[in-house]
C-alpha cells in the first residue's frame, strides 16, 4: 500500500496522461482493499475452540485498543470521534454494564452484535431512556450507575478455576456422547469463559502469554461470579421465591423477560427459540419444575433431523450437555426452557422448539421462577 501511495505521489508530480490512468487506478484498487476489509467483518462464520463452534456473524469490527477499554472509536462504524460530542463506551464496557444491570448480551464477545443491541434497547426502555442507536449521555449514566465501577477486574485463578475433569473431545453425535461419562468442559479456558460470561477467545486476547494455571492473575469481566474487591450488581431485587413474577419469550425478538407483578423487568436475556420445523410453541404455559445438571433423554423419534430412529439414550450432566447445566419444566408436553453447550450461539441458530439460553442465564432464570410461574410464549 505504502508503494501504492508513493507511486501516486510521483505521478502526480509528472501530471502526464499516463500518470492519471495510473491513479484512477490505484485509487480504485485502494478503494477496494477498503471494502474487502469492511466486508470480511460481516462474514458469518465459526471459530473452533475446544469442541465448540463460536459463531462471529457480527455487524461490528473491535480493535484491541477498544477490547481495553479504549472510548476513541464511534462502534457503529469506526470512525473517530468528532469534537462537541460524547465518545461511546467501548462496545466490551457496553456488554458488561448490561449483563451487571440485568440485561444480558448472552456471552460476552466485545462486538455490538444483534444481542447486545437488543438487550441495549431493552434497556433503555426499561429506564425510562429515548432508544438511540448511539450511546448517548442518558443511557452512558444510566449504564454505568447499573453495577459496580469497573469493567474489568483483576481475578487470581484458585485450584477450582482450573481443575476438571475435562474432555478432550466432544463428538457431535448423540450416541456417542451417550458413552461418556460425562458432559464436562474441555479446558480450563472453558470453564472460565462460563463463569465470567465471556468468550474463550475474547479471554484470551485480555490476557495474552497466560496459561491459565492456578495462581495466576488475569483480567475478568467484573460480572457476578467474580472475586474480589468488586460489588455484585445493582439489580432490582426479585420478589422472594419466585413468587408473583411472569416469564415472556418473544419469537421475533429472539429474548426472554422476567417480570414482576408491576411491570418491573428484572431479567432479560437472549434466546434461541424454535425453528421452521419446531416453531415456538405460542400460547400460556407455567413452570411445573426445575432440574439443575440434569441427564438429557435422547429420543430420535422426537427429532425430525435425527439421522437414526434407533434406541434411546441418556446423556450424562454437564455444561456441554445437550440442555447445559439446568431444565426449567413447562406445562407444555417436551419443551422447556435450558442452558446451552455453545453460548456463543445463542440468538443465533434454531432450536427443536424450546427455549435455549446460556447456562449463566438459563441458570439466573431458573432462580426467579417456581412451579406455577407464568409462561408467555408470544410472536
Amino acid at each position: 500500500m505504502r508503494a501504492i501511495v508513493k507511486l501516486m505521489r510521483k505521478d502526480l508530480r509528472k501530471r502526464s496522461f499516463r500518470g492519471t490512468r495510473f491513479l484512477m487506478a490505484a485509487v480504485s484498487l485502494t478503494g477496494l482493499f477498503i471494502f474487502l476489509e469492511d466486508t470480511s467483518n460481516l462474514e458469518a462464520g465459526y471459530v473452533r475452540t475446544g469442541h465448540r463452534h463460536y459463531r462471529h456473524s457480527h455487524y461490528r469490527s473491535i480493535r484491541l485498543a477498544a477490547v481495553h477499554g479504549r472510548h476513541d472509536w464511534y462502534l457503529s462504524d469506526r470512525r473517530p470521534v468528532s469534537r462537541g460530542t460524547i465518545a461511546p463506551p467501548a462496545a466490551l464496557d457496553i456488554q458488561i454494564r448490561l449483563d451487571q444491570a440485568g440485561f444480558s448480551p448472552g456471552e460476552i464477545d466485545g462486538n455490538l452484535g444483534r444481542n447486545t443491541r437488543l438487550a441495549l434497547a431493552a434497556f433503555q426502555q426499561a429506564r425510562g431512556l429515548q432508544p438511540a442507536a448511539t450511546i448517548d449521555e442518558a443511557t452512558r449514566q444510566a449504564l454505568s450507575n447499573s453495577g459496580a465501577s469497573e469493567t474489568l477486574v483483576s481475578h487470581k485463578l484458585t485450584p477450582d478455576d482450573v481443575a476438571g475433569p475435562f474432555l478432550d473431545n466432544i463428538p457431535r453425535d448423540l450416541m456417542k456422547q451417550a458413552t461418556l461419562p460425562g458432559l464436562y468442559y474441555t479446558s480450563p479456558i472453558e470453564k472460565l469463559g462460563e463463569k465470567f460470561h465471556i468468550s474463550p477467545m475474547l479471554l484470551k486476547r485480555l490476557n495474552p502469554g497466560t496459561k491459565f494455571a492456578a495462581g495466576e492473575e488475569i483480567k475478568v469481566p467484573n460480572v457476578s461470579g467474580t472475586s474480589g474487591s468488586e460489588k455484585e450488581a445493582a439489580t432490582p431485587a426479585p420478589p422472594a421465591n419466585g413468587g408473583g413474577v411472569t416469564v415472556v419469550v418473544s419469537k421475533k425478538g429472539s429474548s426472554l423477560t422476567v417480570k414482576t407483578a408491576d411491570g418491573r423487568v428484572i431479567f432479560h436475556a437472549p434466546v434461541t427459540s424454535g425453528s421452521e420445523h419446531d416453531p415456538l410453541p405460542i400460547g400460556q404455559w407455567k413452570v411445573t419444575g426445575v432440574s439443575k445438571n440434569p441427564t438429557f433423554h435422547y429420543n430420535p423419534t422426537l427429532f425430525w433431523d435425527a439421522k437414526s430412529r434407533g434406541g434411546k439414550a441418556d446423556i450424562k450432566p454437564g455444561p456441554n450437555n445437550p440442555v447445559g447445566v439446568v431444565w426449567i419444566d413447562i406445562s407444555k408436553e417436551h419443551y422447556g426452557i435450558h442452558g446451552s453447550p455453545e453460548p456463543g450461539n445463542i440468538g443465533h441458530t434454531s432450536s427443536h422448539g424450546c427455549v435455549r439460553l446460556t447456562n449463566w442465564d438459563a441458570m439466573k432464570v431458573a432462580s426467579l421462577v417456581k412451579p406455577g410461574t407464568p409462561v408467555f410464549f408470544v410472536e
